[in-house]
């Protein structure tokens, strides 16, 4: 039987509640805004079965090459709920870090070694976790304040097993492109990205739309040709992995595809016509480039020791690949520099202890003597 008026009460109940939840979530916007977030935005923590899918292809396919904590955790990275079942929403949080000038100015500068753009300046890990750390308490006394709560959260920015990118194109935060990473409409390819999973079931923001259309800038401007189709990239050929995560010589076929690339790429970000749109007005002053990592001169690179190596990339995202690796790199760069001069800094490196490394210098040395 119904109670005249009791379903309108109920609804009138309910509203009330989501117009306070919807008042929390543009304040937690702004409070966002002010710790250096520039883009935000809300989704359900749920799976989203077409990306869970398109994980496990992925995984299945190998083309996470010898990242095997991807396979590891995979069941945590499916959906928010494998890693953390009690949450209810995730709010997607972005950090500009668009440069002020061309990444791509310095690739026949043939002297020098090219260090991705988010690599040269602070590690952003400490930069957005200290950030979301601090928005994070905030949500939790706030929701508290205004009986929205209790909230419950958890923070993460890259290293967890979150499927970083969906997330944040289902809170619309921009879309996944064809290079598989994050395009926003304001802040081009240039975004850090952090996660706050919590308890509250807030309102979710309308999800970004793919707004590539036609274009396949980014698929033609990969030097190693790592996208064997768009929306997907294969890392067992990326420069990126290549020359950070890839343990050991790396294999002779994509070598002089490197160019003088020594830590990541930025090729297939740089070419997205999207980022005509991203300012660096809001960048952090973390993330401003250190005069000495822009265009770093391959033969003092060359020349470093492990002390040499630690005291010039401290508090630098590049220190966690080690002097072996970066100067392995280095040394590719050196044999396609077509600089004969930087002989002098190779030939001793013959002799190195590391195998990849004395290996790199071999290459180089045949390289640079024809």
């Amino acid at each position: 039987m119904n109670v005249p008026g009791s379903n309108d009460s109920g609804n009138a109940g309910a509203g009330s509640v989501k117009a306070k939840l919807s008042a929390f979530v543009r304040d937690v916007e702004a409070e966002a805004r002010a710790l250096g977030f520039c883009a935000f935005g809300v989704a359900p923590a749920q799976e989203e079965p077409t990306q869970a899918a398109r994980l496990d292809a992925w995984l299945e396919q190998g083309m996470h090459a010898t990242m095997g904590w991807m396979q590891d955790r995979a069941h945590h990275r499916r959906s928010p709920h494998g890693l953390w079942p009690e949450a209810k929403s995730v709010i997607a949080l972005g950090m500009s870090y668009a440069p002020a000038a061309d990444p791509l100015r310095l690739a026949e500068a043939r002297q020098v070694g090219r260090i991705s753009v988010y690599a040269q300046g602070a590690d952003y890990h400490d930069t957005v976790k200290k950030a979301l750390k601090q928005l994070a308490r905030w949500i939790v006394s706030e929701a508290d304040k205004r009986a929205v709560g209790p909230a419950d959260v958890k923070v993460f920015t890259d290293t967890a097993p979150v499927m970083e990118k969906p997330l944040a194109a289902a809170a619309g935060l921009g879309w996944q492109g064809k290079h598989t990473n994050m395009v926003s409409r304001e802040h081009g390819s240039w975004l850090f990205l952090g996660e706050i999973y919590t308890t509250l079931d807030l309102p979710a923001s309308t999800p970004g739309r793919d707004r590539c259309g036609s274009c396949h800038a980014c698929q033609d401007a990969c030097p190693t040709g790592a996208f064997p189709a768009p929306y997907r990239l294969d890392a067992r050929r990326c420069v990126s992995y290549l020359t950070i995560e890839h343990k050991g010589p790396i294999p002779e076929e994509f070598r002089v595809g490197l160019g003088n690339r020594i830590y990541g790429c930025d090729d297939c970000l740089a070419v997205c016509p999207w980022n005509k749109f991203a300012s660096t007005a809001r960048v952090m002053k973390a993330f401003l480039p250190r005069g000495e990592l822009v265009a770093p001169r391959l033969a003092e690179l060359l020349a470093l020791d492990d002390a040499g190596f630690r005291q010039l990339f401290s508090g630098s995202p590049i220190k966690r690949i080690g002097r072996d690796r970066f100067v392995r790199n280095c040394l590719y760069a050196a044999g396609n520099s077509g600089q004969p001069e930087l002989l002098a800094q190779v030939e001793p490196l013959l002799a190195d202890p590391d195998p990849s490394v004395a290996d790199a210098a071999a290459w180089a040395v045949e390289r640079l003597t024809g």
